[in-house]
């Protein structure tokens, strides 16, 4: 349109119109154009971040996953476990691969600045359960001299408060929680229609590679979705005998001793803490193990390890293989 010229009125009055156009089509909510910020309530107080983020590294291998079924752009996350190379989980491998994530390093002692700095990231979501949460809540401060730094508090201990508060709280796209949701609330029904339930109550245990044998604790995290289909996982953290591994811990530890003398339930799961370091294969092997009912009656059974602290793609993964495993005989 080079052949239209304009006076210098004309051309003030068409932006002060634009502007009023624009001004008028904004949002009043906490979504936000291109451009915009959002406000996040944290545990650090308000957060502003960009709206529309473009450089994200996520300080917790286990909260990537929700980042990825809303399509943001991850640059860069932490390994699963401390000093690792690092390997991406099959439920996002394809969408780490497609945006070309790479693994930041990190330690027992915290995480790499450096490394992090060099992924020049405009967002970083951190915390979560375990070392990833107080690693982050310790470097807080130099995180967020970085970029703007979202912790994910860990009395979020369930994968849907995880979900709710990322989706909601940090991208503005909640629609996209409340049909996972839904989706796996339908998948929990079929599944609890499709199975035989043993009975009897459940234990659930979580595996270190040095043969250390930690307790989950019946009222949350993997035990009680187990419940949601039908299982009774045993009330021993209820009991008031047992300390978390650490506060808000999901998880207690028996000693060698205390295993014969607690685990006496019918029905035992075992799952490996951060890899799969064991099998009932394995453990049947040892007669501490072999002793129990649970392996007595053979209802002893493996999960993956990532079952322990899953995200929605790991727990709909989940529910197929309770399905699977207790599937009605036909």
């Amino acid at each position: 349109m080079r052949h239209l010229r304009a006076s210098g009125a004309a051309v003030i009055a068409l932006l002060a119109a634009l502007v009023l156009v624009l001004s008028g089509c904004s949002s009043s909510d906490d979504t936000a154009s291109d451009g915009d910020t959002r406000v996040v309530p944290t545990i650090k107080g308000d957060v502003e971040i960009p709206a529309n983020p473009e450089r994200i590294v996520v300080l917790n291998y286990a909260l990537a996953g929700y980042l990825y079924d809303l399509d943001v752009p991850v640059v860069a996350t932490t390994t699963e476990s401390t000093d690792q190379k690092g390997e991406f989980a099959p439920q996002w491998a394809d969408a780490a691969t497609e945006q070309g994530t790479v693994f930041l390093p990190w330690s027992a002692d915290g995480f790499d600045m450096e490394a992090i700095l060099e992924q020049e990231p405009d967002l970083i979501v951190a915390g979560g359960l375990g070392f990833p949460f107080k690693h982050a809540t310790t470097a807080y401060d130099e995180l967020s001299r970085i970029a703007p730094t979202v912790i994910v508090s860990d009395d979020l201990t369930e994968w849907q408060s995880q979900y709710e508060f990322i989706a909601d709280k940090v991208f503005g796209e909640p629609q996209v929680y409340r049909d996972a949701l839904a989706s796996y609330d339908k998948r929990i029904t079929e599944v609890k229609n499709n199975i035989t339930v043993p009975a009897g109550e459940s234990v659930f245990l979580s595996m270190l590679a040095d043969g250390r044998a930690y307790v989950l604790i019946e009222d949350r995290g993997l035990p009680k979705e187990f419940a949601k289909v039908g299982f009774r996982p045993a009330p021993l953290f209820a009991s008031g005998k047992y300390e978390p591994y650490t506060k808000d811990g999901d998880s207690f530890e028996l000693s060698t001793e205390q295993v014969g003398q607690v685990l006496t339930q019918p029905t035992l799961f075992a799952a490996g803490f951060n890899a799969d370091v064991t099998s009932i294969a394995q453990m049947r092997k040892q007669p501490i193990w072999a002793a129990l009912p649970s392996f007595q009656k053979n209802q002893a059974y493996d999960l993956p390890y990532w079952t322990q602290r899953s995200d929605f793609d790991e727990a709909m993964d989940t529910l197929d293989i309770i399905e699977k495993q207790f599937g009605k005989k036909q």
